[in-house]
């Protein structure tokens, strides 16, 4: 179900790395692989992408790379962990995709958010990575993020691509149902369609990116032809 070794700091590209880890049990009883996508600023501060578990001695392996300085809650689903790294790392600002802080279960959870992705967290990331928020009805976002010096775009649920190889047959036959290769599942889908305009235009700006990966947090990540699988990915809102 998951992309071994775990836990540990993997190089993908100039000053990013991924985590993997899990598996999580979605629903609370489908098993998924989830990854965190580590980022480093100009300055050499480190960003956490969607933070996995935490662990110490992946800490300190991530902090031989640098001081730990924002971490990262990118959608709804993705913040479970924010609150173990926050209280580990503390001088970190921690960053809520728009409207998380408001769910009742995060506000139960007590997390010391610094604020919202958006303007004021793209101050402190300018120029290393732009930010790009694609919107749902329902309360969704996802803010994704392009780390122009790896050339890299980091989504989250946004793309998924659970590959054969990582599922039991239950699985296969699960994701096969859900849609969930080389795209969004079927649900997400419509959820992020039925905003129109606003999210066709986020998918456009994602597209015009051409990156050289994409990297998200269920299954095996675009490294080979990139842009032209991003598009694909994506037909059904472009």
């Amino acid at each position: 179900m998951t992309y071994a070794p775990l836990d540990i700091v993997k190089p993908v590209g100039d000053s990013i790395w991924i985590v993997d880890s899990g598996p999580l049990h979605a629903a609370g009883a489908i098993p998924l692989p989830v990854r965190m996508t580590v980022m480093q600023l100009a300055d050499g501060g480190i960003v956490l992408h969607s933070p996995t578990r935490y662990d110490p001695v992946l800490r300190q392996e991530i902090e031989s790379l640098g001081p730990i300085r924002h971490i990262v809650a990118p959608n709804s689903a993705h913040w479970s962990f924010v609150k173990d790294w926050k209280g580990r790392v503390p001088d970190a600002l921690a960053w809520a995709a728009p409207g998380l802080r408001q769910r009742r279960q995060v506000k139960k959870a007590r997390i010391a958010w610094h604020g919202d992705l958006g303007p004021q967290s793209q101050a402190h990331f300018a120029p290393d990575i732009d930010q790009i928020e694609v919107p749902g009805i329902g309360g969704f976002c996802e803010v994704c993020f392009f780390h122009r010096k790896s050339r890299s775009l980091v989504v989250t649920d946004l793309i998924q691509n659970l590959d054969d190889h990582h599922q039991s047959a239950m699985m296969r036959l699960f994701s096969k149902l859900m849609g969930a290769r080389d795209r969004a599942p079927i649900y997400l889908r419509a959820v992020v369609r039925l905003k129109g305009e606003l999210a066709k235009a986020a998918a456009r700006q994602l597209v015009a990116l051409e990156p050289k990966r994409v990297i998200f947090s269920h299954g095996q990540y675009f490294e080979v032809d990139a842009p032209a699988r991003l598009r694909k990915s994506l037909e059904w809102l472009v």
